[in-house]
């Protein structure tokens, strides 16, 4: 990443910090672009600018990171209304629809949107795109029984499923799941169909679809 593009995230980041008001219950995302806006809630709760606020973390990252900058964290279920979450994604097309997972953190970053009165998805110019999955695979989180059952649904419809790796093991997500990534040739001609024929397998956890969310969407640009 150069340093360009990292300036560009931070400045996405700190715009859509200023949507967080003091006395909130703020969805912290994860992921590079996210771990900005957490260093700028942390920035604002130090000064005083913001207070009483608490944070929901979607991953051991990004609760660590909180923690190490003494933002208050909560759970959902003391919790389990969210006023805004401020989440990065992989891609984002004009209908603010997304493809997310690339941290491998899409579980909870869905959980944690859906349960939120507000969504601001905030991107650095290159993950706009007209049409998911071109250029970028599909992360679909699989229980660890029975994953490869899944192949020949994801070839039917036109993606090609690979099993993320981490030092030559299987990745974990932090509920314990594998993910796999599947490249899609020109693109995922069909995200509701493909989101609903992939959910509807017993091995299958989540997709990395956001659909049908309406994001604030804030693009960092040069």
């Amino acid at each position: 990443m150069t340093t360009n593009a990292d300036q560009l995230k931070q400045q996405a980041a700190e715009e859509a910090v200023e949507l967080v008001c003091s006395g909130m219950i703020v969805g912290l995302g994860t992921g590079s672009t996210a771990a900005h806006a957490v260093t700028a809630i942390a920035r604002k709760l130090e000064s005083g600018e913001l207070r009483d606020l608490q944070g929901i973390p979607t991953s051991a990252q990004t609760e660590d990171q909180a923690r190490r900058l003494g933002v208050p964290l909560t759970t959902l279920e003391d919790h389990p209304d969210v006023d805004l979450t401020i989440d990065g994604a992989d891609q984002v097309d004009a209908a603010g629809d997304l493809i997310k997972g690339g941290g491998g953190a899409l579980l909870r970053e869905k959980i944690v949107a859906v349960a939120s009165a507000k969504y601001a998805i905030i991107v650095d110019a290159s993950k706009i795109v007209t049409t998911l999955g071109d250029g970028f695979p599909l992360p679909v989180e699989v229980v660890t029984f029975g994953w490869k059952t899944s192949f020949q649904t994801i070839r039917d419809l036109g993606g090609e499923p690979v099993l993320r790796l981490s030092n030559g093991h299987p990745f974990r997500t932090d509920e314990g799941h594998h993910i796999i990534d599947c490249a899609f040739d020109g693109g995922i001609p069909d995200p509701v169909t493909v989101d609903a024929t992939l959910r509807a397998l017993p091995v299958v956890v989540e997709t990395g679809l956001f659909l049908g969310m309406h994001p604030e969407v804030i693009v960092g640009r040069a």
